[in-house]
């Protein structure tokens, strides 16, 4: 393939945000696409509105920072010169979403240069590298200068190339979206499920009807200091579970490449999920008590968040691996004479999150006494109501995890074509069909064959 190298200044025009995440009287509302929506995402589509955080801008600010179909946007700012210049394709116009600061958002002249093209061109490691070369900073703060930005190289393929390419690259990403909606689906559904049995209390009784809703008795528990079904009891978790185990302590030249999977805080992602492609590896010693299989339960002893969002939140390992160990950073907890799938879900309630937060001490970074878990109070259902939960959210977590996986390999399949599309080893005909046999074809996962559509 021929290209023509041009700078982003000559395609592009390039403004950095400003706007914070304050509230003031006198500003108009909006909705901000922050630091991390940019970072985490291929693309920023309509469905994400909601899940920005709310803040206010004023007019002029609104106006310049209005995300666009067809713009790109990119991390500027970060404490690492890796997590800057990663660039999202906004896939929608907003009414009301601008882009947040530590973030800069390109208009592509888009008779010279595809959108979806150039998203794909700034997630190349020829780009990646051009950032971290020119990057200022040192220590605490790196940044990317406006300058920087607009003079970064960029290789311009004839359109129809750049339109296969960047159609190709986002029809993968769409697939990725629509595995993860369904994911997200199904823990809703999870979810709902806990909170009617056993917050609102109508799990089914033994004529199959809503137990609460249908006058089930509910009598005055002294510990939990509220009301419980007859023939609950009630205890705290380390009544219920086996002595919590920390994780391996390591140096970084434990860290290699052909070393053990390591599941560590970079796997929570800030809602308490489980983040797949953050495993690091593992080179020493370990005994037998550090390590996990899929399904196994770990909390997280260590947070960097400001608002402490994922201290002693849950995660079940994945099927990433077939086995795991953990760092020091998290705490295995095993259940002993409780179902997993009901200890999990209480300990991802905001009351039990509520009372976990005060157990954290530290400023910047915030250390869990487990303590806190094991002297958390909670009720205790009985094994009928709390065997027939599992037996209903156990296959959920496992087809979970396959979506998870099926993510997983779209994503590292997207990476690995990238390049490929670049320097010609792929090509991608006028159809937008590409000219290739891979491999391993990820995208043999199509959602449509997919266990989710059964539910």
């Amino acid at each position: 393939m021929e290209f023509v190298k041009r700078k982003l200044r000559d395609v592009a025009s390039v403004i950095i945000s400003g706007v914070d995440k304050k509230n003031y009287d006198d500003e108009k509302p909006i909705r901000l696409c922050n630091f991390v929506d940019v970072y985490r995402n291929w693309a920023i589509t309509s469905s994400m509105r909601d899940g920005f955080m709310t803040a206010t801008a004023k007019q002029k600010e609104i106006d310049r920072f209005l995300l666009h179909k067809g713009q790109v946007a990119i991390t500027k700012d970060s404490e690492t010169r890796d997590d800057i210049g990663i660039a999202t394709y906004i896939a929608d116009d907003f009414e009301d979403v601008i882009l947040g600061y530590h973030c800069a958002l390109i208009t592509p002249n888009n008779e010279v240069v595809d959108s979806k093209y150039l998203n794909a061109f700034l997630h190349s490691n020829y780009i990646l590298r051009y950032f971290e070369l020119n990057a200022t900073g040192s220590g605490m703060r790196y940044t990317l200068s406006n300058d920087t930005i607009l003079d970064m190289p960029i290789l311009l393929l004839p359109m129809q190339q750049q339109k296969g390419i960047g159609e190709l690259l986002s029809n993968i990403d769409k697939q990725i979206v629509l595995l993860n909606a369904i994911n997200r689906n199904l823990e809703q559904l999870a979810q709902q499920l806990y909170d009617y049995w056993f917050v609102q209390f109508d799990f089914p009784n033994d004529e199959g009807k809503p137990y609460k809703s249908s006058g089930g008795e509910m009598v005055w528990n002294e510990k939990l200091k509220r009301d419980i079904p007859k023939d609950w009891n009630s205890g705290i978790v380390s009544d219920y579970i086996k002595p919590i185990e920390r994780g391996v302590s390591y140096a970084s030249e434990n860290l290699q490449a052909d070393g053990v999977p390591m599941i560590n805080l970079a796997c929570f992602s800030k809602q308490g999920d489980y983040r797949t492609g953050e495993l690091k590896y593992y080179v020493g010693e370990f005994s037998d008590r550090k390590t996990v299989i899929p399904l196994d339960m770990l909390i997280a002893c260590t947070d960097m968040t400001q608002g402490a969002d994922i201290i002693g939140r849950p995660i079940l390992a994945t099927k990433e691996c077939d086995s795991f160990i953990f760092s020091m950073d998290l705490a295995k907890i095993v259940p002993d004479g409780i179902e997993k799938m009901y200890l999990y879900y209480t300990l991802r309630t905001p009351f039990y999150h509520k009372y976990i937060k005060p157990f954290a001490t530290g400023t910047t970074v915030k250390h869990l006494n487990v303590n806190g878990v094991e002297t958390y109070a909670l009720a205790i259902p009985s094994s009928k109501v709390q065997g027939q939960f599992e037996q209903i959210i156990t296959p959920i977590k496992q087809l979970q995890m396959e979506l998870i996986n099926q993510i997983h390999s779209l994503k590292k399949y997207r990476d690995e074509l990238l390049p490929m599309l670049l320097n010609g080893q792929v090509s991608v005909g006028k159809n937008n069909e590409y000219d290739f046999k891979p491999v391993e074809m990820a995208l043999a996962a199509e959602p449509g064959n997919n266990k989710a559509q059964q539910l």
